[in-house]
C-alpha cells in the first residue's frame, strides 16, 4: 500500500504571529521574490481562500491563479491579500 503525501503548509506548524512575521520576513529577504509570493500563498491557504476571496473582493479562481507559481501577481493583489490576512508590509 503505497504511503500518500499531502500538501506542506507551514503555516499549519506556527503557533505565534512573531514566528509567522519571522518566517514571512525571511522569505522577503531572499533574493527569488517567488519565495515570497510562495509563502503569501500558503497563508491564504492557512486563512481560507473563500475568506480571503471575500474580504479582497477578488475571486476564489483569481486567488489560485494568483499563487498557483505560474504567475506574476500584481502588487494590488499582493496588497489587498496582505491586509486581508492581517500582514502589514513596512519599510525600515
Amino acid at each position: 500500500m503505497p504511503n500518500k503525501a499531502s500538501p506542506f503548509n507551514p503555516f499549519d506548524y506556527m503557533k505565534t504571529q512573531d514566528e509567522i512575521n519571522t518566517f514571512l520576513r525571511e522569505c522577503l529577504e531572499d533574493d527569488d521574490p517567488n519565495v515570497f509570493v510562495s509563502a503569501l500563498g500558503h497563508l491564504v491557504k492557512a486563512h481560507g481562500v473563500t475568506d480571503v476571496a471575500e474580504v479582497t473582493g477578488l475571486s476564489r479562481e483569481s486567488l489560485y491563479k494568483t499563487f498557483n507559481g505560474k504567475t506574476q501577481p500584481k502588487w494590488d493583489t499582493i496588497f489587498k491579500v496582505s491586509h486581508a490576512i492581517g500582514i502589514q508590509l513596512a519599510v525600515t
